[in-house]
């Protein structure tokens, strides 16, 4: 046997769904550097979620030994009325993975959200906070968790908020554009949390995956900080040069089909003391976005 081949064989195969939406994008940016993992990106050509009984066939040919999970129906507004699609996407098509998953020895890591609480904390939420979402999407999300822990109680399920890179739809990438556009802009000053860099999450997940010991459940990941919405568009309008005005302004004078928690900051010491995870500042973080 050639030394090749003997590596061919160690190679772990990683399947990432989800892989054109903004964590799947940031993993494929990171994939060359980790070699050592046989990659396959799943979008929905290759993987369709919402099609519940083809899921274990297309997991059986595909023989992931790693799943990430980033795969998630996340139009939070739109999910007040595409209930049943949210519910498919967030929840039975986690619960298949996970059992999938656990049958076949195969280790899962889950995207989850801050959604899953209602907001009335007033101190950075811990793991076991309790849960308590005021929307669907939300619901969704939280039923996606419990179902994962059932069908695979070795699952890893990481919480995040605020998500944003340069690929896909997000607020740093929408604020810059209404920035150039507008003279001025209102911008929600009443929700407290913290925003989480695509790329550091995608970098946390593999310093996970690369980790002597798998310890299984629940783990909170968002970038340092406290802020609202609207610090969070200052900070854009700072770093991108804009001139545009902002103004802050409470949820009440921009209502939305789906309410949002009005504090969702996430306490990240769990995860930074199991897996030695080091947190970047979100400014910093912004910084290498938008630069």
């Amino acid at each position: 046997m050639r030394p090749s081949d003997f590596v061919a064989r160690k190679m772990k195969k990683i399947l990432v769904t989800g892989a054109t939406g903004q964590v799947g994008s940031e993993l494929k940016v990171l994939a060359p550097s980790y070699s050592q993992l046989d990659w396959v990106f799943a979008d929905r050509t290759l993987l369709d979620l919402s099609k519940l009984n083809i899921i274990s066939n297309v997991l059986d040919e595909i023989q992931p030994q790693i799943i990430i999970n980033c795969a998630a129906y996340t139009a939070v507004d739109k999910a007040e009325s595409e209930t049943e699609l949210a519910d498919i996407l967030n929840h039975k098509a986690v619960a298949v993975l996970a059992q999938w998953s656990h049958s076949n020895g195969c280790q899962l890591v889950h995207i989850s959200t801050d959604y899953v609480f209602d907001g009335n904390s007033n101190s950075a939420l811990s793991e076991e906070a309790a849960t308590g979402p005021i929307n669907v999407y939300g619901q969704t999300k939280l039923a996606g968790e419990q179902a994962c822990i059932r069908e695979n109680p070795n699952a890893i399920i990481l919480r995040t908020s605020w998500v944003y890179s340069r690929f896909g739809n997000n607020f740093v990438k929408t604020m810059s554009r209404l920035m150039e556009e507008r003279d001025s802009l209102n911008v929600v000053n009443d929700q407290i949390g913290s925003p989480t860099y695509a790329a550091d999450l995608a970098q946390t997940i593999l310093t996970i995956i690369k980790h002597p010991n798998w310890q299984a459940g629940i783990y909170h990941y968002s970038n340092e900080g406290e802020i609202s919405w609207y610090e969070f568009a200052l900070a854009i309008q700072e770093i991108g040069g804009f001139q545009c005005e902002i103004t802050g302004i409470p949820s009440a004078d921009y209502p939305t089909p789906a309410r949002r928690p009005k504090y969702s900051l996430l306490d990240k010491s769990k995860i930074t003391n199991t897996f030695a995870i080091e947190v970047p500042e979100y400014r910093e973080s912004l910084q290498k976005c938008m630069k």
